[in-house]
């Protein structure tokens, strides 16, 4: 620490906030992901096992899977406004400093967010491609 100065006590929580955002977000797009895979695959099942109508069920899964494409998308954008690298133009931010984590925290976010995205995709994917039970 030669340049940088001790942080107060309200610095210090605000920062701690923000990571704690940050790690959220990080875990946001995958928990999504995961909760779409479990209600499509669940609700197929059980709707093969019961003999329900799937063509009813597979329009509300393809809705769902809209809408978790956009809450991935959504947590990507506010990842990659917290990445900032359209202005600081550092892909890589190699030094320690807490802003250079802050910005970390925002790319890894938005990578998962792209990993979360492509995921449901292709979970939604046999909701299209397969005609129906059996």
């Amino acid at each position: 620490m030669t340049d940088e100065h001790q942080p107060r006590r309200d610095e210090d929580q605000k920062e701690f906030a923000e990571e704690h955002a940050s790690l959220f977000k990080i875990t946001l797009g995958p928990l999504i992901w995961a909760a779409h895979f479990v209600a499509c695959y669940g609700l197929v099942a059980v709707t093969c096992a019961k003999g329900w109508d799937i063509d009813a069920v597979r329009s509300g899964l393809l809705v769902a899977s809209g809408a978790a494409l956009v809450g991935i998308g959504w947590v990507g954008w506010v990842a990659w406004r917290q990445w900032n690298v359209a202005q600081t133009g550092d892909f890589v931010n190699r030094c320690g400093r807490a802003e250079d984590r802050h910005h970390f925290l925002g790319h890894a976010a938005f990578l998962l967010s792209i990993i979360s995205a492509i995921g449901v995709v292709f979970v939604s994917l046999p909701l299209v491609l397969i005609g129906g039970c059996q």
